[in-house]
């Protein structure tokens, strides 16, 4: 059974189709990238997924379950987490406290964060640290910590809740190149080990084709090509619309 699956999904603005009876799969462990030009519906797509916005038309079901237009608590509790593309962490918190805090949350005992207990799920979220390699940045906060840091701080803090999906938006923005690659080769590890479905958002073609098993692209609210990196690059549609006449990896 796929973990995502997206049926005839659209939504307007006005007059404007943002999303545009898109649909698509997600298999269990996979990397599936969205690109497309700005204005594509990419960010509106994954609003949709998460709860953000209600589709006009269409279906989501995560693990056969229809999640349609529920609000994104209810969606995060069935199983999808979500980075985004401005990291969102407690800068005076340690990097343990960030995922502590996660945690709680999702065994729904935030209330507890409210008391002096340090020790609730420590080993948990110091485990969950050493899978994005922060162990030794545990104790440090997050106000302090380096950019590339805290983007895998953010990692942490999304498998805290366990998603059977996760939804990436701009994972790598304002990364430097390598710091790019080392994240989401990260992120593929664990799809692979956790069986982690991913989708995510990327302008970065390096990253795009080095780390995809398949592609989506949108245009205008639109699927317009969908295959493995090797059948998107060699697509003359893609290339006009979105890498460029000529392109191979690169450009925006």
């Amino acid at each position: 059974m796929k973990t995502l699956a997206v049926t005839a999904l659209s939504r307007s603005f006005g007059g404007v189709r943002a999303v545009d009876g898109v649909s698509f799969a997600v298999a269990p462990g996979e990397m599936l990238a969205l690109i497309g030009p700005n204005g594509a519906g990419k960010s509106t797509c994954f609003n949709l997924l998460n709860g953000q916005l209600r589709p006009d038309t269409g279906t989501v079901h995560l693990g056969g379950r229809d999640i349609t237009g529920l609000s994104p608590r209810r969606i995060a509790r069935h199983g999808v987490g979500r980075t985004f593309q401005i990291t969102a962490t407690f800068a005076s918190m340690t990097a343990r406290e960030n995922v502590q805090l996660a945690l709680l949350a999702h065994h729904r005992q935030i209330w507890r964060f409210l008391r002096p207990a340090p020790q609730h799920h420590a080993r948990e979220a110091d485990a969950l640290l050493a899978q994005v390699g922060m162990a030794e940045q545990a104790d440090r906060a997050a106000a302090i910590l380096a950019y590339g840091d805290l983007k895998r701080l953010e990692l942490a803090i999304a498998l805290a809740a366990a998603p059977r999906l996760l939804l990436m938006d701009e994972p790598t923005a304002g990364m430097a190149p390598a710091e790019r690659t080392a994240l989401m080769a990260l992120t593929r590890d664990l799809a692979n080990q956790r069986q982690m479905a991913v989708l995510f958002t990327e302008h970065d073609m390096d990253v795009v084709f080095g780390i995809a098993d398949r592609i989506l692209v949108l245009d205008r609210g639109r699927l317009v090509a969908e295959g493995t990196p090797e059948t998107i690059r060699a697509n003359p549609a893609v290339r006009a619309i979105y890498l460029g006449t000529g392109a191979t990896t690169g450009g925006h």
